[in-house]
C-alpha cells in the first residue's frame, strides 16, 4: 500500500456512502423499507460515515454489544486526491481519485431497519468505531477500469459476496459529478460505492477475506472481535 496514500486518508474529513447502487442488492433489502421499494431510485441514495469509524489495515472490527445483527457489505471504495467542486466533466473524473480499496461498510441492521421504518437516518447504524475497515490503498494508475473489476467477500473460507463493479447503477464519472455538485470533495475523502448482493451477520471470531479478481494486491483480511 502507499504510504502516501495512506496518510492522505487519514487526513480526509469525511466518506461518502452510496446506497442502493446494485439492482439486486435492493431487491434482498426490500423487506426493510416501509415502501417496499424494490426498483433503483432516479438519484442515489447517500449517507456520511464518521472518521472515527474507519479500521486500517491490521485493525480488528469490534463488534458492540447489545444492537442486534450486524452486516457485512463489501464495496469498491476510493480516495479523493484533490479538491473537486461542481464538476461539469464527468470523464474527468479520473483526474480526481488518487487510489482504490476493498471496504467494509459495517451496518448494525437491526438499528438500520429501525431507522428505516421511522423514517430516521442510517448515521448510528453505521457510524460505530471500527465499522469501515479497509484493505490495502493501490495507486489509481495500476487501475486500468475500476468499472469492471470482481469483488468478493469471504467469510470463514466461504463465499458470501460477488459481483462485478460494471454492475453499478450509478456509475464511478456519474458519482463523482454528482457528489460533488452536493459536497466539495477534498483531498483524502473517502467515497464507497455501494454494495452487492448477499450482505448478511457476521459473529466475533468469523475472518473476512475482500478480494478482487486477478488482482491480489487489493486482498484485506478483517477479524471480528465482541467488544469486551
Amino acid at each position: 500500500m502507499s504510504i502516501a496514500l495512506a496518510e492522505l486518508v487519514q487526513q480526509g474529513r469525511k466518506c461518502i456512502g452510496v446506497g442502493k447502487n446494485y439492482a439486486k442488492h435492493i431487491a434482498e433489502m426490500a423487506h426493510t423499507n416501509p415502501s417496499g421499494l424494490s426498483k433503483p431510485l432516479g438519484k442515489p441514495v447517500l449517507f456520511l460515515k464518521p472518521t472515527t469509524s474507519y479500521a486500517p489495515p491490521g485493525t480488528p472490527l469490534i463488534l458492540p454489544k447489545g444492537i442486534g445483527e450486524v452486516h457485512h457489505e463489501i464495496e469498491l471504495g476510493l480516495v479523493i486526491s484533490k479538491k473537486c467542486s461542481k464538476l461539469q466533466t464527468p470523464e474527468t473524473y479520473k483526474d480526481y481519485i488518487g487510489g482504490y480499496f476493498m471496504a467494509l461498510d459495517m451496518t448494525a441492521r437491526d438499528l438500520q431497519t429501525e431507522a428505516k421504518q421511522k423514517g430516521l437516518p442510517w448515521s448510528v447504524a453505521k457510524g460505530y468505531d471500527t465499522f469501515l475497515p479497509y484493505g490495502p490503498i493501490i495507486p489509481a494508475s495500476d487501475v486500468e477500469d475500476p468499472e469492471n473489476l470482481v469483488i468478493n467477500l469471504d467469510i470463514n473460507g466461504e463465499r458470501r459476496q460477488s459481483s462485478n463493479t460494471s454492475d453499478m447503477i450509478y456509475k464511478i464519472p456519474f458519482l463523482i459529478s454528482h457528489l460533488s455538485s452536493i459536497f466539495t470533495l477534498e483531498p483524502g475523502d473517502i467515497i464507497l460505492t455501494g454494495t452487492p448482493e448477499g450482505v448478511g451477520p457476521v459473529r466475533a471470531g468469523d475472518h473476512l477475506v475482500g478480494t478482487i479478481d486477478g488482482r491480489p494486491e487489493f486482498t484485506m483480511n478483517v477479524e471480528c472481535i465482541a467488544e469486551e
